[in-house]
């Protein structure tokens, strides 16, 4: 069977769109949180993630916050601002589908959350000795996370005390060792320096992971930012892949 992993959408359907195009056709969709958040498209990207195929999809932080269920404050002004519009824009029904979103999912031997498994929405994952820790807050053999909009694995070998980082590239398949931490990285606002959109396609039958880029029309979705009246910041990122 074949999973379509997503996490990091941040409200931007046309990259949305472009990694459901490239993935063909796949069984089940697996969606790591932050469906919402500092693009300009929260209702479409909810509705389309929600028609996806076998759908299990977690909480991220950006999803609780615009339903309060986060503090604002916690956030740079920035993602407060984009936050705010996005509160004004969000329908309730599309309100009622995050809110219905868990924390943590377990299925089979994998363990789903957004940020970590210690704290699943709030916690980034983004070196070694920290993601070592999170080992010992998850039973399964694997444990898919999004958050940190860096597709990476963190691989933990029981004979050693330090989790191994390997960063993939496009393209990269990897026959997945237990225990591992696996990231697909962002759909809709990469963070690695390269603004292609991030995916990654799990096959279950033996456990591979394939992680993907795809290019996607980001101009288009600047202007609707502009309209809209997002800020700027977020708008320049989307061509750097920062």
């Amino acid at each position: 069977m074949k999973t379509l992993l997503i996490s990091d959408i941040h409200a931007n359907l046309t990259a949305l769109e472009a990694v459901i195009a490239a993935a063909g056709n796949f069984d089940a969709t697996w969606c790591l949180g932050d469906l919402v958040g500092y693009g300009p498209d929260p209702n479409e990207c909810v509705e389309r993630v929600a028609a996806l195929p076998n759908l299990l999809c977690v909480m991220g932080n950006h999803d609780a916050a615009t339903l309060r269920r986060i503090e604002i404050d916690a956030f740079n002004p920035e993602a407060r601002t984009a936050l705010f519009w996005t509160q004004g824009q969000l329908s309730e029904a599309n309100a009622a589908f995050l809110r219905e979103r868990p924390e943590v999912i377990h299925v089979d031997q994998i363990t789903l959350a957004h940020g970590s498994p210690r704290q699943p929405v709030w916690e980034y994952l983004l070196d070694t000795r920290t993601a070592t820790a999170n080992f010992e807050f998850f039973d399964t053999l694997y444990c898919f996370v999004g958050h940190t909009h860096l597709p990476v694995i963190y691989h933990l070998p029981d004979d050693q005390r330090l989790a191994h980082l390997i960063v993939p590239e496009n393209t990269t398949q990897v026959t997945l060792a237990p225990r591992s931490i696996i990231n697909p990285g962002s759909v809709g606002q990469p963070r690695d320096r390269d603004p292609r959109a991030a995916y990654a396609l799990l096959d279950m039958d033996d456990y591979t992971c394939e992680w993907h880029r795809v290019s996607y029309d980001f101009a288009s979705v600047q202007e609707r930012m502009r309209q809209a009246g997002l800020p700027e910041r977020h708008i320049i990122r989307l061509a750097a892949g920062w």
